[in-house]
């Protein structure tokens, strides 16, 4: 049996709709290489988790030699030196009075514990989210993720939960026909703790940036509207950066866009390069409320991936990686807007630094989702060797988040493949014209 039919027989993929049909042989930096040789550019960076890049010599180095000395222990029971250094090296990059962390394996890991760290601190019992938002697969995360979708045939799910609107401008229900943003998605939160909560909330949970969702990027001064809400209530927030963080929007972090402090902030996905490594962190008077045996993670800090994962940091902050997605968005964003100008398909393009989403809608009027057109957008860029994503609420927005160290030449070159897939489907699909 080759690889494909090994993953039919054995390989439990019944979740996922289809399985890319590329058969991975090697990776570096922003290129993926199947069994046949043929090359790819990776715009989709295994879901936003090789940041610094497929294989980045200095990661697989720390993590050759941690390897050389020690792969597990388990990191609550023995003092870990990669584990500390890793730690302490968050402390001072994380924003505000961030401090102390708990490492676990997913992101799904690391916002369960932050749930379950903010009942402990604040004696409270619920949470509000988002609608819209992903927060992992887990029943927990599950409960707090407002993705209908995400959630069938998994319930019941955790009571005490509401759900706030989320700030998404493409299809914002409460700004149709203002001028600018009004926020008040973000006076929403207030109501939903008001109105839909038993007065117990323990912390609001939300992504900077929506990944699953469709890239949306919340209105400027949306957070620190919310902030105000939460302060009010003694409300903490829960930051979930396990997709956005590490350098993906432009800062090290996406919450730093919006000038606020989070009271727990979860991360994951880049923060070690594809090593697998999860972690929570707060300041030492709310990590510190959980008592003897209330949490623990076997695996969770393994020496391995806290070693890779400093390197990681290491390196973008060295080479400015955030820096540098920065500055790949801005002129990916630009080509994109001009793109639209040309492609009925285009409904809305977003994003911030190399955290892009484009929405296709089969009429730009009705705001149509065109799921099978994004689809269509994905294998045609496949067969032209670019890798992109699709997600959103309705399957319609392509995703584009490569690996941070992309060449500008690799993401030019991806982005005129986009635009030749858009083209020749336009050219047998109904769209309305452009006028």
């Amino acid at each position: 049996m080759d690889t494909r039919e090994k993953y039919q027989h054995y390989v439990n993929t019944s979740f996922i709709a289809a399985v890319e049909p590329v058969v991975v042989a090697s990776a570096h930096g922003a290129t993926l290489v199947d069994e046949q040789g043929a090359s790819y550019i990776d715009c989709f960076a295994g879901i936003a988790v090789v940041n610094a890049g497929h294989c980045h010599p200095e990661v697989i180095a720390a993590a050759r030699r941690q390897m050389d000395m020690l792969v597990h222990c388990c990191s609550y029971v023995y003092y870990v030196p990669s584990v500390a250094d890793f730690a302490e090296r968050l402390a001072t990059v994380t924003p505000g009075r961030l401090q102390k962390t708990f490492f676990g394996n997913s992101g799904a890991e690391a916002i369960e514990g932050a749930l379950r760290l903010a009942k402990a601190y604040t004696g409270r019992s619920e949470f509000i989210a988002l609608q819209g938002s992903f927060h992992g697969r887990t029943s927990a995360t599950l409960s707090v993720s407002g993705n209908s979708a995400r959630k069938r045939r998994g319930g019941p799910y955790l009571p005490g939960v509401a759900f706030a609107p989320m700030p998404y401008r493409y299809r914002c229900r409460y700004c149709q026909g203002a001028s600018s943003c009004t926020l008040a998605c973000a006076d929403a939160v207030e109501d939903a703790i008001q109105f839909a909560s038993a007065d117990d909330v323990a912390a609001f949970i939300a992504e900077p940036v929506m990944g699953e969702g469709g890239i949306i990027v919340p209105p400027e001064g949306y957070f620190a509207r919310v902030k105000e809400i939460l302060a009010r209530r003694n409300i903490l927030f829960i930051a979930d950066e396990v997709q956005c963080g590490f350098g993906r929007t432009g800062r090290l972090f996406a919450i730093e866009h919006y000038h606020v402090e989070p009271d727990i902030m979860c991360m994951a996905k880049g923060i070690a390069d594809g090593f697998p490594l999860s972690a929570f962190i707060a300041p030492p008077a709310i990590a510190d409320a959980f008592r003897p045996g209330e949490h623990l993670s076997t695996f969770g800090g393994n020496p391995v991936s806290c070693a890779a994962a400093l390197a990681n940091l290491e390196v973008m902050l060295r080479d400015d990686l955030p820096g540098r997605a920065a500055r790949l968005g801005e002129i990916a964003l630009e080509r994109l807007h001009g793109m639209q100008r040309t492609h009925p398909l285009i409904g809305d393009v977003r994003g911030v630094g190399l955290m892009i989403g484009v929405e296709l809608v089969s009429d730009r009027t009705a705001k149509i989702p065109a799921a099978k057109e994004a689809t269509e957008v994905r294998r045609l860029s496949r067969e032209r060797g670019v890798l992109v994503g699709v997600g959103g609420l309705y399957g319609n927005v392509i995703r584009i988040q490569p690996p941070l160290v992309i060449s500008e030449d690799e993401l030019g070159h991806a982005l005129a493949v986009l635009d030749e897939a858009l083209t020749q489907i336009e050219q047998t699909a109904s769209v309305p014209p452009l006028h």
